[in-house]
């Protein structure tokens, strides 16, 4: 699919979709949870319907109150199918895997598109730790695993994604009858940790760290029959609509909690840093155009901010510098690869150095053809870099947006911004 976007300001108010980081973990919990939960907000993108998925084939039963509450019941993890379906969630596949293997059940794992390109190595490593036969396609999907989880104390590598951890975590919280250590190394992505926590706290897990080096997972003291819980509106997906007010609009995005621990919540200090004017009231916040000056941001912690802010550096007043490199090879996409790629469409100077980029603000980025590599971060920030010249970006396999933000272009539109789509 081919989006041509066309946007001189865009203004107005946009409610953003539900965090699907957020969603995804609950899913998981509601599935290890003996009960019912109600989830309100539930978001719908391609990866949360994916979500959804498992939990059914894994033994949760699922149904809708309406289109934004859905009620789960389950009893554990009880497979009714040998085959379970990750979709293109690398959350989903790295959470639900351990998951899977507390059943004794033998289980082929599989996914489609990018997924199928993305490294489990460290997951098959977690799993032989924990006594679970499996084998796999030379450290991709599909995975073939005969469980139960032998309940141990485990080293976790988790230089190259938090998600390793977040599997083990829920894993462990549901088989523990005696307390599990974990420790880890090289943790990135604290945020995205400490929302895994807040989750499990939620729903009677009990699980504390040592400074992020060492989770204690202790055996479940307390238990509600009933869990009701609300998704956060996405960070991630707002920060797109606070970047582009920044270069050309003044948008009100409605919904977020600034006391979130979503990871992406991190776009208002990059945001401050650049000098970009942002107002906050009432569970939104405002940010209008800015003279936007050059600005150094790590982004280790918030990866997925980067296409967007390699977008706000390339619209900045001098040089920026980006650090967070190393976490993007293992993505949708190569990231470092498909935003060197977004950047030299749009006609922008940038130099990549160890784990920094470094982006030479111009004026106006250039009319030109993106390709989106199948990623929705980057089909989303060339949308939003439009907005700094006066012609036409066409986005290449923009259907990528699904994945987080199906109603991404709609929005767009919403907000005075000119979307043809063409199939």
């Amino acid at each position: 699919m081919k989006a041509i976007v066309n946007a001189e300001h865009l203004t107005g108010i946009v409610q953003p979709p539900a965090s699907k980081s957020m969603m995804q973990r609950v899913c998981a919990a509601a599935l290890l949870h003996t009960g019912t939960t109600t989830i309100n907000n539930a978001g719908h993108s391609a990866d949360d319907r994916a979500a959804l998925s498992i939990i059914k084939d894994l033994g949760a039963i699922v149904s809708y109150s309406n289109n934004n509450t859905i009620n789960i019941a389950s009893k554990g993890v009880h497979p009714t199918t040998t085959n379970i379906h990750c979709g293109e969630s690398g959350l989903s596949a790295r959470l639900f895997i351990p998951i899977s293997a507390i059943s004794n059940t033998p289980l082929t794992i599989n996914g489609t598109g990018t997924l199928l390109k993305r490294s489990m190595y460290p997951l098959i490593e977690l799993l032989n730790k924990l006594q679970v036969h499996l084998e796999s396609n030379n450290g991709y999907l599909p995975i073939s695993l005969q469980g139960p989880i032998v309940p141990n104390n485990i080293t976790i590598d988790a230089s190259e994604s938090s998600q390793h951890l977040t599997g083990a975590l829920f894993a462990c919280c549901a088989i523990a009858t005696a307390p599990i250590t974990i420790e880890v190394t090289q943790l990135n992505s604290k945020p995205y940790v400490d929302l895994t926590l807040q989750i499990l706290s939620e729903f009677g897990f009990e699980v504390n760290h040592e400074h992020y080096k060492r989770f204690n997972v202790l055996p479940a003291t307390h238990y509600k029959e009933h869990k009701e819980i609300t998704i956060e509106t996405d960070w991630s997906s707002a920060a797109n609509w606070m970047v582009a007010a920044a270069i050309k609009g003044s948008i009100t995005i409605q919904g977020l909690s600034t006391h979130s621990v979503q990871a992406d919540k991190m776009i208002l200090n990059a945001l401050v840093d650049a000098g970009v004017a942002i107002e906050e009231k009432d569970n939104s916040i405002t940010v209008t155009k800015s003279v936007i000056r050059a600005f150094e941001f790590d982004a280790t912690d918030c990866p997925d901010l980067l296409p967007l802010l390699s977008i706000l550096a390339a619209q900045a007043n001098g040089t920026s510098k980006i650090k967070g490199l190393n976490r993007l090879p293992n993505k949708e996409s190569n990231r470092i690869e498909s935003i060197a790629h977004m950047l030299t469409q749009f006609g922008v100077d940038y130099q990549t150095s160890g784990d920094t980029l470094r982006i030479e603000g111009r004026k106006e980025l250039l009319p030109c053809n993106i390709d989106a590599h199948h990623d929705h971060r980057i089909a989303m920030a060339a949308a939003i870099g439009a907005l700094a010249n006066d012609g036409t970006v066409t986005i290449e396999g923009a259907e990528a947006v699904n994945k987080s933000y199906p109603d991404f272009f709609r929005h767009y539109e919403q907000l005075s911004g000119t979307v043809t789509i063409q199939s």
